[in-house]
């Protein structure tokens, strides 16, 4: 891959900024992505996102930086960026970035998350030394269905 191209998400990735209730996935980086030396995605942080037609991913995310008790749960911080992402707020927490610095792991909508690939999840929340933050199930409902 040269310099100009990026590399592109999976079949499964939501593609464009999803509106209000609509389907939107779930990220943790991936081995690639360097937490330490970012700008942006934080140890810890819910990420969400969607596919852009160049094959490069459009993440949000919440890291809970100002210590706020109600997004210590991780499911709480990923609803946060969600909730950023479909009503178009203004944000320093977003950013375009090449599809190989995030994994999927699930997708989230307005009435929750479904956690595909809990193992990746729990592993990004161990590197993050958060695994306290992890959430009870694999699927975790805001509104009923």
């Amino acid at each position: 891959m040269n310099a100009t191209e990026m590399s592109t998400y999976g079949k499964d990735t939501p593609l464009g900024r999803p509106d209000v209730d609509g389907l939107a996935a779930i990220f943790v980086p991936s081995e690639l992505f360097e937490v330490d030396n970012a700008n942006s995605v934080k140890w810890g942080a819910g990420i969400v996102g969607f596919g852009n037609t160049d094959g490069s991913l459009t993440v949000y995310f919440e890291a809970n930086r100002f210590d706020d008790s109600s997004l210590h749960k991780w499911e709480n911080k990923a609803r946060k960026a969600y909730e950023r992402m479909v009503m178009g707020a203004p944000t320093v927490s977003k950013a375009k970035i090449d599809a190989t610095m995030m994994d999927q792991v699930g997708t989230i909508d307005g009435s929750g998350i479904r956690v595909q690939f809990p193992e990746r999840l729990r592993a990004w929340l161990t590197d993050s030394k958060a695994l306290d933050t992890a959430p009870e199930g694999d699927n975790i409902f805001w509104r009923v269905r």
